[in-house]
Formats: C-alpha cells, sequence, structure tokens
C-alpha cells in the first residue's frame, strides 16, 4: 500500500473517532449537566410548513430554584396521653434546582415539562411522637411552667425567627422555663441562656414519671361545631372537634369502602394540632379528590390529594408516599404556607406564609389557585357539610 494512501486512512479514522467522540461528549452533557446545555432564556426555532400557513415552533429553557417539603413520619408512645403531639426530630426543607423545557407554538403556550432537577440542600423529615394511652389530657401551658425538649437536638435561637442566629442546642429532655408565648415561638430560659424555639417542640410531660393524665377537656358539642360551619368558615383555624370526634365523623362510612379514611382518622386531628389548619377541611378535599380512596393514585401511591398530578400527566406526576399519613401532613402544610394564610404570617415549625396562592382564607379563595375546576369549592363544601353533620 502507497504511503499517500496510508496517510488517508489515519486521516479519516482520526476524524471518525473526533466525530463519535463530540456525539457522546453531547449525550453525556445532555444526560448529566444539562444546565450547562441549556441557557435560561435561549430559544430555539422551527418552522413546520403547511398549506396556506406557517407554523412557528420555538422551545425556550428557564431555571428555577423550588422547595423540597419534607415528609413528616408519625410515632405512638403508649405511656403518653391520647391527643398528645410532639416533635421528636424536627423537620426542614431541602433545595432543588430544576430545569423547564416550555414549548411555544404561535407564541401559545403548548407543553411545559421539566426536563431535568438536581438537589442543592436535601430535606431532614420530621418525627412527631402521639400519645397513645387511654387517658387524654388537655392542660394548656402557661408562663412560668416548667417544660421539658421533645427533639433529641434543639436549636436556642437569638429571634422567634428560623432563620436567627443560633445561641445554644439544647438536648431531649433538658428543662426550661417559660417566659413569654409569641404566636408559634416560646421564649424561655435555660441555665444562663435566654432565647426562643418553636412551641411544638416542648411539653409540659415530665419525662419518665408517673401522672394522672386523666384531665378532660371541654368538648364542643354537634350544635356547637355546626354553628361554626358555613360555606366562608375560616380555614386556618381547627375545626374545634376533639380526637374522639374526628375517629366518629370518619368511621363506618359507607363510600369508604377501603375504611381509608376510617383508619387515618387521627392524622386529620393531628394536623389541626400542628398547623392551625380546619381539619374536616383537609379530609374533605381528599374525599373529593380520590373518591374516598378509591381513584387510582390514592391505591397506588397512598396519595388521597393527586398531590404532584397535573393535567399533561396526573399519574406519573403524582408524588408516592409510603404511608397516607405522610400525604394528609404533606398537604395541611402546603395549604398553610401557600394558600390559605397571607404573606408573612407566623406557621408551623418556626417558619412564615409565603402567601403565594393566597387570596382570602375561605374556599373560594383556595379555588383561585388550588383548582382548575371552578366548582371545586362547592364540591368540597358539600363533603365539608356531610361530615360535620355526622358529629
Amino acid at each position: 500500500m502507497k504511503q499517500n494512501e496510508v496517510r488517508l486512512i489515519l486521516i479519516l479514522l482520526i476524524l471518525i473517532l473526533f466525530i463519535a467522540g463530540a456525539f457522546i461528549l453531547k449525550i453525556v452533557n445532555r444526560e448529566n449537566n444539562v444546565y450547562a446545555s441549556y441557557t435560561p432564556g435561549t430559544y430555539q426555532y422551527e418552522e413546520e410548513k403547511e398549506p396556506g400557513e406557517i407554523n412557528i415552533t420555538r422551545k425556550e429553557y428557564e431555571k428555577q430554584e423550588t422547595e423540597i417539603e419534607y415528609i413528616t413520619t408519625y410515632e405512638t408512645d403508649e405511656t403518653l396521653p391520647k391527643g398528645i403531639v410532639q416533635v421528636k426530630q424536627e423537620g426542614r426543607t431541602g433545595k432543588k434546582q430544576i430545569v423547564i423545557e416550555k414549548t411555544y407554538e404561535n407564541d401559545e403556550l403548548i407543553n411545559e415539562e421539566v426536563i431535568s432537577d438536581k438537589i442543592i440542600k436535601a430535606p431532614i423529615n420530621k418525627i412527631v411522637v402521639t400519645g397513645g394511652s387511654k387517658y387524654s389530657s388537655n392542660y394548656k401551658i402557661k408562663v412560668g411552667d416548667t417544660l421539658y425538649v421533645t427533639p433529641y437536638i434543639l436549636e436556642l435561637k437569638l429571634e422567634p425567627d428560623v432563620n436567627s442566629e443560633k445561641i445554644y442546642t439544647l438536648a431531649m429532655d433538658d428543662e426550661v422555663i417559660l417566659l413569654e408565648k409569641e404566636e408559634t415561638w416560646y421564649k424561655i430560659s435555660y441555665k444562663k441562656y435566654t432565647g426562643y424555639v418553636p412551641e411544638n417542640c416542648l411539653t409540659y410531660l415530665k419525662p419518665k414519671s408517673e401522672i394522672d393524665y386523666n384531665i378532660e377537656g371541654e368538648t364542643l358539642t354537634k350544635e356547637e361545631l355546626l354553628s361554626k360551619l358555613s360555606f366562608n368558615i375560616k380555614l386556618n383555624a381547627p375545626s374545634g372537634l376533639s380526637l374522639e370526634q374526628f375517629k366518629k365523623v370518619l368511621t363506618g362510612m359507607e363510600q369508604d369502602s377501603n375504611k381509608i379514611f376510617e383508619q387515618n382518622a387521627e392524622y386529620f386531628y393531628y394536623i389541626e394540632k400542628q398547623y392551625n389548619i380546619n381539619g374536616i377541611f383537609v379530609a374533605a378535599i381528599g374525599i373529593h379528590e380520590s373518591n374516598f380512596g378509591k381513584s387510582q393514585i390514592s391505591l397506588d401511591k397512598k396519595n388521597l390529594f393527586g398531590y404532584g398530578a397535573n393535567d399533561s400527566n396526573p399519574y406519573n406526576n403524582a408524588y408516592d408516599f409510603s404511608d397516607y399519613s405522610e400525604g394528609i401532613d404533606l398537604i395541611a402544610r402546603v395549604l398553610t404556607k401557600y394558600y390559605i394564610n397571607p404573606a408573612g404570617t407566623k406557621i408551623y415549625d418556626g417558619q412564615v406564609a409565603t402567601g403565594d396562592y393566597y387570596y382570602s382564607s375561605t374556599l373560594s379563595g383556595v379555588n383561585e389557585k388550588y383548582a382548575t375546576d371552578k366548582n371545586w369549592a362547592n364540591s368540597v363544601y358539600k363533603w365539608m357539610t356531610y361530615l360535620y353533620n355526622r358529629i
């Protein structure tokens, strides 16, 4: 073979290897580093010619940073009185960065899809302990009481703000004195330190002690509870039902053939205790969205609310939960944070409401952004009325 022919073959081989390498690199960037592949605000145009008209399709790539909500898991302690809710581990939201591909046809948005996401900060799940004894207690904590820390570790803050400077780290069962109550925060003293902690991280129950918990608090009658019910009821306040009333309301419903609401009745009470939201309202949403737990998303994913589902791909985009209680807790926090409280309202876990979708604290206000169905509020109210009348 002549020298020139050998040189030509080598050049062709090098060229083929170069093209193959570039192609592989493009795939890797697409799969693993989509953030380097697309520039926010960059458009790609394509013309599709049809008889008599020209359709112009373009794609827009947008980066966004969003929160990852934590999951709450529940544990039962048979030594604690029923109705008690204690935080064993504080939850923390995470953050992720997503890239959204938006497709427009003649300036009309026809598709929106998340094509990639990466976690910037992982969430920390919340652990809640609930009382499981036969006794109940409705003691009201007051200034001057001796209280005890319930989480494994708890940051004592300089100000009543989750982002405030930490001045000390408290441990489970540390004994503190309540100095002031400030919405969802308690000002306390511990040894030489004075600062703030979230109220649901303290208890008046002395650790490892035998106390007579048989303290029955006031229970509202059916007539008193029904007198508060109206289409314009404020949803950012508890219904006022006791734990036993929640169980009565959600037990024995003929439509609840899988007994999903019956077996999870207590969690609609626990969300009231933690998040200052009407638990009957949340249960009514679950009934409406899941057809009493019979929807495929509810059965397969333990998701009573279709949370995460969207019109383009509802089943696949809906969240998976390992237990129904996780979804009940999460939707209560989402509604509290984004829908039923104006921005700046102090809410759970030392956080404040963003009020992104807040119009009012009523069913009509939530309907504005929560559901595209304009009759959604009326449907949910129908089920609220049904449940209240079962008290």
